[in-house]
């Protein structure tokens, strides 16, 4: 008869943070995920105190977790971890068999299912009503154009050029929700990188860009123009956010995360993607406001800002079968957007 595996064995294997907590409040145990989301390791996390390493910003939460007996689950909630910001997921289950103590488990809410959830219809719907009254309005300005004078035809061209400029926002807004499958082939993951690299670099004079890449990384499954448009997109917003930033820089870097696993419930099945691909900048960072709704259509922090880039790289990427989330950096003030994904073949 075979073995099951032990119960250490079954913690380690869990995609979720676990952290048992004893009656004083302190960490007992962590499992491996738990030493990943934390940044730190079993040894460094055990004893210490729960609501010293999860700094949470709802007072409500921090008194309820406070009681050793309640049962808790919150989903999105604020938390500092060290020197970054993140949302999590939270639930606190009390051990009726042990008064006191209690398994908490956390999962970061940027990474969950939400990066498969289909945002892109609105958009679509709506840009197919937009554009055909786009149509008969520049058509209208062209036949009147033709029977006014010199002075009424700037007032026509101006008709058009505002009615070209909407039109190609509402190809943006039918891009979102497209649902053509992209072609997936193996790649190189640096092969698209390198290609939108020469195209920022032309088009930032100034930037200090630094490149550290992992020339080990296997052959990941993308649509490699998909996979430039993201990456030139990124490279784009980092430029941007460095305006008015001395001594500005972008960092692309890329690595081998082995035991990266997310939840996929529209695949029914954990979903590895263990090839990282980073994009940093030493700006100002996200305005809090928007923080949690970057990828959202329409927010943007830009003046000027139609607010569809970084839903357009959040489709692109979610359709490679990949996710992507940013995190704030604070101790090297930088902001960092994240991409994961999946190699190819059967270890994909």
């Amino acid at each position: 008869m075979t073995v099951g595996p032990a119960p250490a064995e079954q913690l380690s294997g869990l995609i979720f943070a676990l952290l048992l907590v004893d009656p004083s409040g302190a960490i007992a145990e962590a499992n491996p995920a738990a030493e990943v989301m934390l940044g730190k390791s079993r040894e460094r996390l055990a004893g210490r105190p729960l609501e010293e390493v999860l700094q949470l910003s709802d007072e409500a939460i921090r008194q309820r977790l406070a009681a050793s007996d309640t049962q808790l689950t919150a989903r999105r909630i604020g938390v500092q971890l060290s020197e970054r910001r993140q949302l999590i997921n939270l639930t606190v289950s009390p051990l009726a068999s042990h008064p006191g103590w209690r398994v908490v488990t956390l999962s970061d809410a940027r990474k969950d299912d939400g990066s498969f959830e289909d945002s892109g219809r609105a958009p679509a719907i709506l840009a197919h009503e937009i554009k055909n009254p786009l149509a008969a309005i520049r058509g209208a300005a062209q036949l009147l154009g033709k029977k006014l004078g010199e002075s009424e035809m700037k007032l026509t061209t101006l008709i058009a050029s505002e009615v070209d400029r909407i039109a190609g926002l509402v190809d943006r807004m039918q891009s979102l929700g497209s649902e053509r499958a992209l072609e997936l082939a193996p790649c190189n993951v640096h092969e698209p990188i390198y290609r939108a690299r020469e195209t920022f670099t032309a088009t930032a004079p100034g930037i200090s860009l630094v490149e550290e890449y992992d020339p080990s990384i296997p052959p990941v499954m993308i649509h490699a123009d998909s996979l430039v448009q993201v990456v030139l997109n990124l490279l784009a917003n980092a430029r941007d956010a460095l305006r008015e930033t001395p001594e500005p820089t972008v960092i692309i870097r890329t690595r081998f995360v082995s035991g990266m696993t997310v939840r996929a419930l529209r695949l029914g099945r954990p979903l590895r993607l263990p090839v990282e691909v980073r994009v940093c900048d030493n700006g100002p960072g996200i305005d809090p406001a928007i923080s949690d709704h970057v990828f959202d259509p329409f927010v943007s922090s830009k003046a000027d800002g139609e607010g569809l880039g970084l839903a357009l790289v959040k489709k692109l990427v979610r359709d490679m079968g990949g996710r992507i989330y940013h995190e704030r950096n604070e101790a090297a003030g930088r902001t960092d957007f994240v991409i994961n994904l999946p190699l190819a073949g059967k270890d994909g």
